[in-house]
């Protein structure tokens, strides 16, 4: 069995290989940060770990990372490369948002896409989409990310009904975690005002709930109870809330 997984260097992407390589996966890990992935690999040597080094927010690696391994049976693709841009929609520059879009949306979007194709036509493997709890709403100060969120889970979770109704044997999942002890908040230039879930928990969730072909994943009890709670409010509303709490990650 193999898996690919991109932002594999660091946070959710990173303990997600960890517990594939417990589960005797071997991987093809897959970041920007040459030096981190092979200390990873070091690190997990129970199995066959490959390095590949690239940019996704670069929209031809996406296209380049498939070709060099669509010969390969790749069982589990985890998209899990992505991150964030704080500020006013008219403040944040275009160019960050671009690459934004291409590693967020268009990375995600392109080898979901790829690898899907040939999982269909083996009728076997697992896609985990990491998205976010902000896939379920809008968010004022932080807008091209949570956009982007939506786009991979609402892209999930229309290819998930495809396959349920084709009766095909392909696990597409999208994880929505609340806030993660990684360093997102640090990219993004953002404070969480709760506790995040440590990333050790949520690759172990996401991962075993991919297993059980769970269309939507959000780990802890919190998140759980706020997505149901978000059906009682308007979209006015939680959106006006959603500013607020950017807000207070950014200490205003």
């Amino acid at each position: 069995m193999k898996a690919l997984i991109t932002g594999a260097s660091s946070g959710i992407g990173k303990e997600i290989a960890r517990y594939l390589a417990s589960l005797n996966y071997d991987l093809i890990i897959v970041a920007r940060n040459m030096e981190k992935l092979y200390e990873l690999r070091d690190e997990l040597n129970n199995v066959d770990v490959r390095v590949i080094t690239l940019d996704l927010s670069r929209e031809q690696d996406s296209l380049d990372l498939y070709e060099h391994l669509k010969d390969e049976k790749i069982d589990f693709l985890v998209n899990n490369a992505g991150f964030g841009a704080y500020g006013k929609f008219c403040d944040v520059p275009l160019e960050k948002e671009i690459n934004l879009i291409h590693t967020n949306v268009v990375a995600v979007h392109v080898l979901t896409k790829m690898f899907l194709q040939d999982m269909i036509k083996r009728n076997s493997g697992y896609i985990l989409n990491v998205g976010s709890a902000a896939g379920f709403l809008a968010g004022p100060t932080f807008s091209s990310y949570y956009a982007s969120k939506n786009y991979v889970v609402r892209l999930t979770e229309a290819i998930h009904e495809e396959l349920r109704r084709d009766k095909i044997n392909v696990g597409v999942s999208a994880l929505c975690p609340g806030p993660v002890q990684t360093n997102f908040n640090d990219v993004a230039n953002v404070k969480f005002c709760i506790r995040g879930l440590t990333p050790e928990f949520v690759a172990k969730y996401a991962v075993d709930k991919t297993f059980k072909r769970k269309m939507i994943i959000t780990p802890g009890v919190e998140m759980k109870v706020t997505k149901f709670l978000q059906h009682f409010a308007s979209e006015k509303m939680l959106t006006r809330i959603s500013y607020n709490v950017q807000m207070k990650k950014n200490g205003s």
